[in-house]
């Protein structure tokens, strides 16, 4: 079969039969699940059937447990009295029980007890909307929340059809106060500021329920719950319809990748076997990550995933979606170890057709729900045809994370000295890309604690003595400059679109620290500490400002435009690149300590340029060394066009033609 893929990558054309088989096994699967229904979207409908439901005079609540022997409803509503409630079995395991509403209502406190042979254990109901977790003593219970009351939605005609600039975020430690956020208080004090930094999208962390918040949100139990930990489901609406009245799409950061082992707060073992969502035995088990494994090739999982993300677009009007662990899931050996060293490695036996086969399905509901929709995959492998369309002998994705490149920064910043910072090495990094990337210098992985930003791999302890204005401490002015630089180039040469995690656009010092037993319980690293970029008196500010004119233009130009900067010049020895894109001239000496002056660099187009900004301007804590005078592209006596710019050491220039 002639894939278009294959036509757009020859060098694919040795694995046309690995490709035919994904593609192959893709039409079978939908077929089987569809089994005569229009589309994915008539078919993912499995929260609108399992759950619990209001009905005439009461509730029905229903489950999928398809091995166990018999299934019980208890909680306050019968003094937890657990086998007062039975369930009725229907037909292909799906258990059932009707209650008035004298008996059950909103905000009734539930869990379901379970009988395999002679084990009775209890879990929280599989399709749960709001679960409860007492911080005391580690308890879960289930509230019974059903959502066909409609929020007053007012974003009917919202739509944002710009590049994606994202900024990275997690509710629950937005706030500088020592607590856990709010889904309310991050919409009424923290949308304001990505607004005002020019980022459109909202990537949104750990709203799937999980039981260790220190996970970050990525060892998920209650797949269909909005974290309580922040409020209420409807909180969360308010969140995202606020976001969408100020033109910022919202994503959700989805973990279908894998799920937590826990069984009481959990989906493992709900029916009493290992093998109801996930493969059976070892198989099962992620070696890595402590958790479960889902078995991509049973309907009844497909159904459960694809539902999963038709609720949380269509009852949260999410925009799309960040997959989380999606090279995890390509590969049978979940990648460890692997280099992807060669194209074998992506078309092996090793691959795992049936994940593949349902991130082209979840690939294609997304986009019928919602053509507008994003979908970024978190891949480190590069797996070609991340990104092309699915009839083409693609997985569907708009976007992979460009996830060499922070790695890039990091080993920069910590292993090599800054003359020997290698441009070939760099530019190789920020432009060998086989998909729509989303370019990022950091996010939260680099803030973790273990590891550390790179604000603060570069300035470390004089972060806490010298980020005054009025003070040039050699360290922290080497931080700063480099700061600016890597960001401004990772963002204009890195991608197709750009990605930063909440406070690391001003610099935000430290890492980043859950409350746990370790740290007893503390709060103090889980938090942004806004007040820093609120003090005049401090360089956060400056950071702040340049990283607010850097996207500013960025999105005037269209810089993502064009798919691929243009290079027009390198000079290893010098550190001098610069290139073009969306008609800028982005120009960087990383040398530092030499200052060039009347520099050569060649330009397309024969042209006045002007400076738009530079990293050295006074505004951004530089020291005010390139003029903002216009450039004549036109030198006598020199062939092409060339404009001659002064460079001082650590710093880049962004000049625009002069129209």
């Amino acid at each position: 079969m002639d894939y278009k893929i294959i036509r757009n990558h020859p060098e694919l054309a040795p694995y046309e039969g690995d490709i035919d088989l994904r593609m192959k096994r893709y039409w079978g699967k939908r077929g089987q699940i569809l089994q005569g229904q229009k589309s994915l979207k008539d078919f993912a409908n499995a929260h609108k059937y399992f759950g619990f439901h209001k009905v005439d005079g009461g509730w029905v609540y229903r489950e999928w447990a398809p091995a166990a022997d018999k299934l019980y409803l208890t909680g306050d509503f019968n003094n937890w009295q657990w086998l007062d409630n039975p369930m009725d079995r229907l037909e292909n395991g799906v258990w059932e029980i009707t209650l008035p509403d004298d008996v059950l209502h909103k905000g009734s406190k539930v869990i379901t007890v379970v009988e395999n042979n002679d084990r009775r254990t209890q879990h929280l109901p599989l399709y749960t909307r709001r679960a409860l977790q007492d911080w005391k003593n580690g308890s879960w219970c289930c509230e019974v929340w059903d959502d066909e009351e409609e929020y007053p939605w007012t974003d009917e005609d919202f739509k944002c059809d710009e590049a994606p600039f994202i900024y990275e975020t997690h509710v629950g430690m937005s706030s500088e106060e020592y607590k856990i956020s709010t889904y309310t208080e991050f919409a009424d004090n923290i949308l304001d500021h990505i607004k005002d930094g020019g980022y459109n999208t909202v990537q949104l962390m750990a709203v799937m329920e999980h039981p260790y918040y220190g996970s970050f949100g990525y060892q998920v139990s209650n797949f269909y719950a909005a974290s309580s930990r922040f409020g209420t489901p409807d909180e969360l609406k308010y969140l995202v319809n606020k976001a969408h009245s100020m033109g910022i799409r919202v994503l959700l950061d989805v973990v279908h990748s894998h799920a937590v082992g826990n069984t009481l707060e959990g989906i493992n073992m709900f029916d009493g076997t290992d093998y109801q969502f996930f493969h059976s035995g070892g198989k099962g088990d992620h070696p890595a990550w402590g958790t479960k494994c889902f078995n991509y090739d049973k309907p009844e999982v497909i159904h459960f995933l694809l539902s999963n993300l038709k609720f949380w677009m269509e009852e949260f009007h999410f925009d799309g979606f960040r997959f989380d662990g999606v090279t995890s899931m390509l590969y049978n050996d979940h990648a460890l170890g692997s280099n992807f060293n060669s194209l074998d490695m992506y078309f092996s036996m090793n691959t795992d057709i049936e994940a593949v086969n349902y991130l082209q399905l979840a690939n294609e509901l997304i986009h019928e729900i919602n053509p507008d929709a994003i979908t970024i995959a978190e891949d480190m492998s590069g797996m070609p045809g991340m990104c092309d369309p699915i009839d083409d002998g693609g997985i569907g994705f708009d976007y992979r994370l460009g996830m060499g490149l922070p790695d890039l920064w990091i080993k920069l910043c910590k292993e090599f000295r800054d003359e020997d910072w290698n441009l070939d090495w760099i530019w190789h990094e920020l432009t060998f890309r086989n998909a729509p990337t989303i370019a990022y210098a950091e996010s939260h992985d680099q803030a973790l604690v273990g590891d550390k930003t790179i604000i603060f791999w570069l300035a470390d302890a004089a972060m806490y003595t010298d980020m005054n204005k009025d003070c040039h401490n050699p360290t922290i002015d080497r931080a700063i400059a480099l700061h600016k630089m890597i960001r401004l180039i990772t963002m204009a040469a890195g991608g197709t679109g750009y990605l930063n995690f909440m406070g690391n656009e001003f610099g935000h010092p430290e890492w980043i620290d859950f409350p746990r037993e370790g740290n007893g319980s503390s709060f103090h690293y889980c938090r942004r500490q806004w007040s820093l970029l609120n003090n005049d008196a401090l360089k956060y500010q400056c950071l702040n400002e340049f990283d607010k004119d850097m996207i500013a233009a960025a999105k005037k130009y269209h810089i993502f435009d064009q798919i691929w900067p243009d290079l027009k010049w390198m000079h290893c020895d010098d550190h001098v690149i610069a290139f073009e894109r969306g008609g800028l001239v982005f120009i960087f000496n990383f040398d530092p300590t030499r200052a060039y002056a009347d520099y050569a660099i060649p330009v397309s187009r024969g042209v006045d340029h002007k400076v738009l900004f530079t990293t050295d301007d006074w505004k951004y804590n530089g020291f005010g060394n390139i003029y903002h005078n216009t450039m004549s592209a036109y030198t006598p006596g020199m062939e092409g066009n060339n404009i001659r710019v002064y460079m001082p050491p650590r710093t880049a220039m962004v000049l625009a033609p002069v129209e």
